[in-house]
């Protein structure tokens, strides 16, 4: 059996007035005392003043209803005689108890302690389970169900002060169930170290007889079978494994399956089994008692179409039995077939396993096919066996392999059912989905709010939320989901977190820990669940929370709590990669929306609304931009970085500015492509080792609308192409150079310009929009036409129609949707002029220029923009070619441009006192809010923005 280990004993034993016997009478006293006592000793006190014990009390129960021959009492009596004699002339007191704490045997190393001891030390039939004694060895074994240790001052009783023990449970090796409680009790100055050692190895012997004893009533049924036959004169030898060569090994297994499960429903039936190669076998189980009182039943296979001579067959049980051994070397007369009662044939139950693990049925033989054999001459020249004997067992031992088969089953489904997601909550689901009904009839569990956010919670008992409650039906009174969770200092739960173990309640209505902690509603649960198992969900040092499996009827074991605990450790596993994969996303999640724009400009170019959709599995690198330009133009900008997590978002913000500062500075859309392809080649090369620093790559569209001539320029960069919405609701998809992604360097982007009519609409896209790997992307396409076929729509609804009926309902990749609804400028306020290279002119546009200042009535700012006027067309005529345009752009602010032919660069110096010029372009810059040059196909532009308010 596996062994916990115990814990680390206190510094203090003696009850002087120090160590924990002060820290006992500060308990008593109502003290807190959480440092300095083991938490094993702290929660069995608390348990037991919860069941209103006394310190003082020197009596216990005595019950007369014990059984002195048991199985436990003949399985330990010889190993107490040999530890009597090991412990010889000490103030050792050895005794045995069962399972409900009532001591059955007891021996003493120094035959005289009988006569000293009171009669509740040294007689048989006292009670000392820890509802009724407090904390002591036997009881707290029994409630830790481990190896326990108690010094004298965590004795919960006055009497037991100057005693220690040591107790250690012993179980059941097929069922795991706990059968009684093996202790040594001593004087606490007796103190030795091998004492824990020996009674491990004392346990250990007794559970060895328990086993034995289980392996000698199967002899005796086996016995009992065979001298049945040999009575009868149906047969007086055994071929053995004759059976074995006829059927493949997948077919032998599946028939001790069936046998086992025949011989724990302890009763007589009869089932047909279909082989997976069609052919049909029936298990007959049979009742029997062996000479020395053992009931048992015997599984026999019938072959169907067998003659009525037959050979009786004797599985490998037979090599362990060598007495038995000599019954296979008579001959075996025939015996007639057998005739199965009406009402005897049964539908074939549910997989199970042997008692001894698979190793009690015929194998051997090959997959030799059914039909590939005639007779077997087996050595005595009799045909092939129209029966054979599959199993002998106990009804019991059955059904403990039973449940033994179905456990790895359970884990075996655990596997895959659980962490098909990387969702916390649902991870958790799975779990509670997965034990019920098979293990448990409701399930609950809780867990950190912090948990649920993808942190590591600093006090899990602080911030518990009832996360998931799973049952065989509802309308229980458990706390529903969402509800903050509270447990009391003695409930099973906070147990579990401070052990780091599965803790096992068989009987909530003797479970005082459980009861005490909110007494009113544990009441109404008890008419409902009768036992409870609560395992913390421990990872990798993380506290994640805590699941309860509670049943309903009967109670659960050790080898439940063993079940329960493994399951819930796959499943912390996956909670735990939930939970690092949640808070990795949402600090992506974070960085990726904390990098895109968080408000959009003003500017009346055009009417924008956005969204931005993350990828369910993972955050990417998509992101879109409005970049208001000279000129009332605005610039609109969708890209996406290739891969997923940090380094994406993470290159996403760096493209995202450095496409911002190309673009301010005015370059056309090509040429903004060609920086961002030249930036991205250097992001790669800066990763020289290759190991995954660099970009793979990235696509974007960047498109520049003007809304005085309503012409739109764009080029694109291996991105999909825009959708355009005409203003009667016509769709269409511009026929754009498609050009490489960014960072394969090497190759032109082409920009194309095309009429966006005003109300119009552009809507760009990423390719998370329309590329899903269920769905064709022209049908896709389509879909999105029609859903924009309707330019009366507001961009925000268009936004939300787009990703209701387009988008991918479990998105893969990110999304990003920018929808822009185009405006003309009124041309009432445009004003140009043209001009040859002739500084006499100035005089008189910059007349023309006033007046329509005037006309607009913005009076206020015509000194500030007669001064840039004068400036900026003086500097053209001189150091620019002809034709000069004038123009100005009456918006949110007044824009003065100048541009002519030539490409020579205007430059902003400061001018020294004896300078006679150099002056005119700070003063521009000191009268405008911002200034810059726009290069042309042909020639440049010089603008000037002025506030309206500019004096």
């Amino acid at each position: 059996m596996v062994r916990s280990g115990e814990e680390p004993k206190p510094a203090g034993r003696a009850t002087d007035g120090t160590g924990p016997a002060r820290l006992r009478e500060r308990f008593l006293q109502g003290e807190p005392v959480d440092t300095g006592v083991r938490t094993s000793i702290l929660n069995s006190w608390r348990r037991s003043r919860s069941l209103g014990l006394s310190p003082d009390r020197t009596d216990l129960p005595y019950s007369e209803d014990f059984d002195p021959g048991g199985r436990i009492v003949r399985a330990a009596v010889p190993v107490l005689d040999r530890l009597q004699v090991a412990f010889s002339g000490s103030q050792v007191n050895i005794s045995v108890a069962d399972a409900n704490g009532i001591v059955l045997l007891r021996r003493f190393g120094d035959p005289a302690m009988a006569r000293s001891l009171p009669a509740i030390q040294r007689v048989p039939g006292f009670v000392f389970a820890e509802p009724v004694a407090g904390t002591n060895g036997i009881g707290l074994a029994l409630a830790e169900r481990q190896l326990i240790r108690v010094y004298g001052a965590e004795h919960f009783a006055e009497r037991s002060q100057g005693n220690a023990c040591v107790a250690m449970p012993v179980r059941d090796p097929l069922s795991g169930r706990i059968e009684g409680v093996l202790c040594f009790g001593y004087p606490r100055s007796f103190e030795q170290p091998g004492l824990g050692a020996a009674i491990r190895r004392a346990a250990e012997n007794i559970e060895r007889r328990l086993l034995g004893q289980s392996s000698a009533h199967e002899r005796a049924l086996l016995r009992t079978y065979l001298a049945t036959g040999s009575e009868a004169g149906l047969y007086s030898g055994v071929a053995l494994d004759a059976v074995a060569g006829e059927f493949p090994p997948r077919d032998q297994a599946i028939l001790k399956e069936k046998a086992a499960e025949l011989i724990s429903r302890g009763q007589r039936a009869a089932i047909d089994v279909t082989l997976p190669g069609g052919r049909r076998v029936t298990l007959v189980s049979r009742p029997m008692t062996s000479v020395s009182g053992v009931r048992g039943f015997a599984v026999e296979a019938v072959l169907p179409g067998a003659a009525a001579t037959g050979s009786f067959v004797l599985p490998h049980q037979a090599d362990e039995l060598p007495d038995l051994a000599a019954l296979s070397a008579a001959a075996r007369p025939a015996r007639p077939s057998i005739t199965l009662p009406s009402g005897y044939l049964a539908a074939a139950p549910a997989p199970a396993v042997a008692p001894d693990g698979g190793r009690d049925g015929v194998d051997g033989g090959g997959d030799a096919p059914y039909g590939g054999r005639g007779a077997v001459d087996d050595g005595t020249g009799s045909a092939f066996p129209a029966r054979g004997l599959v199993m002998v067992g106990e009804p019991h031992v059955g059904a403990y392999a039973l449940a033994a088969r179905r456990r790895l089953e359970l884990l075996s489904e655990a596997s895959a059912r659980i962490g098909t997601t990387l969702d916390v909550r649902r991870t958790a689901e799975e779990l509670a989905e997965t034990a019920v009904p098979r293990l448990a009839d409701f399930v609950t569990i809780d867990l950190p709010d912090a948990v649920l956010r993808g942190e590591e919670s600093a006090d899990p008992l602080a911030d518990l939320r009832r996360t998931v409650l799973h049952g065989v039906r509802e309308g229980l009174p458990f706390t529903q989901p969402g509800k903050r969770i509270d447990f009391g200092p003695t409930a099973p739960q906070l147990r579990c977190l401070t052990t780091g173990e599965a803790v096992l309640e068989p009987d909530l209505k003797a479970a005082a820990g459980w009861l005490a902690q909110d007494p009113e509603h544990t009441a109404r649960l008890l008419a409902h669940v009768h036992s409870l198992i609560a395992v913390p969900l421990l990872a990798r040092g993380v506290v994640l929370g805590i699941a309860s499996f509670y049943r309903a009827g009967g109670s659960f074991g050790d080898d439940d709590r063993s079940l329960a605990q493994e399951l819930a450790a796959r499943a912390a596993l996956s909670i735990d990669n939930a939970r690092r994969y949640t808070h990795e996303r949402t600090m992506v999640l974070a960085l990726q929306r904390r990098l895109l724009p968080h408000g959009l400009p003003d500017q009346d170019a055009v009417e924008v609304a956005h969204r931005y959709l993350p990828a369910e599995s993972d955050v990417g690198g998509d992101w879109y931009d409005v970049i208001p330009l000279s000129g009332t133009r605005v610039g609109l900008l969708v890209g996406d970085v290739v891969g997923h997590g940090m380094l994406s978002a993470a290159t996403m913000g760096r493209l995202r500015t450095a496409a911002r500062s190309f673009a301010e500075l005015d370059f056309s859309p090509d040429e903004v492509l060609t920086h961002l392809d030249n930036l991205v080649g250097r992001l790669d090369r800066e990763d020289p080792d290759g190991k995954g620093a660099g970009v793979i790559g990235a696509t974007c569209l960047y498109a520049v609308y003007d809304p005085t001539e309503q012409r739109c320029l764009m080029a694109r960069a291996g991105h999909p192409p825009p959708a355009l919405v005409h203003p009667d609701g016509t769709v269409s998809y511009p026929d754009l150079p498609a050009g490489p992604p960014l960072g394969l360097g090497g190759l032109p982007f082409d920009a194309v310009e095309i009429d966006v009519p005003e109300g119009s609409q552009l809507v760009l896209y990423t390719d998370g929009l329309i590329e899903d790997r269920h769905r064709d992307v022209d049908v896709v396409l389509e879909q999105l036409r029609v859903a924009l076929a309707h330019p009366e729509r507001a961009p925000e609804e268009t936004c939300q129609m787009v990703l209701d009926t387009v988008a991918p309902s479990h998105p893969h990749d990110d999304i990003a949707l920018l929808v822009a609804r185009v405006h003309a400028l009124d041309p009432g306020r445009i004003a140009a002029w043209e001009l040859p290279a002739d500084p006499a002119v100035v005089a008189e546009v910059r007349a023309s220029a006033m007046r329509r200042l005037a006309d607009w009535g913005l009076d206020e700012t015509a000194f500030a923009a007669e001064l840039i006027l004068s400036e900026l067309i003086t500097n053209a005529i001189r150091h620019g070619a002809a034709p000069i345009r004038v123009r100005l752009l009456y918006g949110r602010t007044l824009i003065c441009e100048v541009s002519d032919v030539s490409n020579t660069a205007p430059h902003l110096r400061r001018a020294a006192s004896t300078d006679e010029g150099g002056r005119g372009l700070f003063l521009v810059a000191q009268l405008s809010q911002s200034w810059g040059t726009r290069y042309l196909p042909e020639g440049k532009v010089i603008w000037a923005e002025c506030g309206l308010d500019a004096a």
